[in-house]
């Protein structure tokens, strides 16, 4: 039996009455619901659920149903950048499923999502149309406040669903790809500018690890500012080498870092392959870990 992953981000981060109706929606379907994880500063909560095709199509239509009937982007606000009130929906190959298989899925959702709300929809990264759509920052570039001037641009049509943007839900971005992690970094300053400086130093499109989306942003209810960033492939650009480079960069302003938080879930590979680095172990094997070897039995 085929498994894929789905992570849905959606724009609310602080009512917990449309998250709570958003996961009875995914579970209702037969999706295995994996994790919750709302951000009330980024005003954005990352779902993941798995399951077969079917029940993870399934959930994502109802995951589209349940947010777009209590989520308005003309009032809301946050600090992350987004473009709809479902804002973006990847497919992950997770057990004997091929990357074809989530790229399929991804067009499938994107179809049905579209005509039944009437919903502009980009697709993205390996189920893109065009090189110029892969990236997620490059599709959701301007925003919702700028989508309606972007839409209407040729190179900017929709996939799918109507040339104009929604009201409410703007236009959403639906794709396929490998894991990533969602990984924050947060600095003990509330200098936004050393933030931006240390994004620009790590993230891949201003000179920094090929694997690594990055960008700085305040989290003013604390009175600190946070490195936020994708690892789109640990295994090429490990974790721990992020940390210490935004630990480094940070020094050279005098500011430490407070602490980091990973966002959603992440394979057990990228947690050993750190700490073996930290610890210096020598000839680590992910057979030493206990849970590991028990399920090799």
């Amino acid at each position: 039996m085929s498994l894929i992953e789905c992570i849905p981000n959606i724009s609310e981060g602080r009512r917990q009455d449309v998250l709570d109706a958003c996961s009875r929606a995914i579970t209702a379907t037969g999706a295995r619901l994996l994790d919750v994880k709302p951000d009330a500063v980024h005003h954005r909560t990352v779902f993941s659920f798995a399951g077969t095709p079917a029940q993870v199509r399934d959930g994502a239509l109802a995951l589209f149903d349940a947010a777009l009937a209590a989520i308005d982007l003309r009032t809301h606000k946050g600090e992350h950048p987004r473009m709809g009130a479902v804002d973006v929906v990847p497919f992950v190959p997770i057990k004997d499923a091929t990357m074809a298989d989530c790229v399929a899925l991804a067009r499938e959702v994107a179809a049905a999502a579209s005509a039944r709300h009437q919903l502009p929809i980009y697709l993205y990264e390996e189920a893109a149309t065009a090189p110029g759509r892969r990236n997620l920052e490059d599709a959701r570039r301007g925003e919702f406040e700028g989508l309606a001037d972007k839409i209407v641009k040729p190179e900017w049509a929709p996939d799918f669903g109507p040339a104009t943007a929604h009201p409410s839900a703007g236009a959403s971005i639906v794709g396929a790809r490998m894991p990533l992690i969602a990984y924050n970094i947060n600095l003990a300053t509330n200098r936004l500018d050393v933030a931006k400086k240390v994004a620009a130093a790590v993230r891949h499109s201003t000179g920094g690890f090929r694997h690594v989306k990055a960008m700085g942003l305040a989290l003013e209810d604390r009175g600190i500012v946070q490195v936020s960033m994708n690892l789109t492939n640990f295994e090429k650009t490990p974790i721990y080498r992020v940390f210490e480079c935004v630990k480094r960069e940070a020094e050279r302003y005098g500011v430490p870092v407070l602490e980091s938080e990973i966002i959603g879930l992440i394979p057990a590979a990228a947690l050993t392959q750190s700490a073996a680095w930290f610890l210096q172990v020598s000839d680590f094997s992910d057979k030493q870990v206990l849970e590991n070897a028990l399920a090799d039995d």
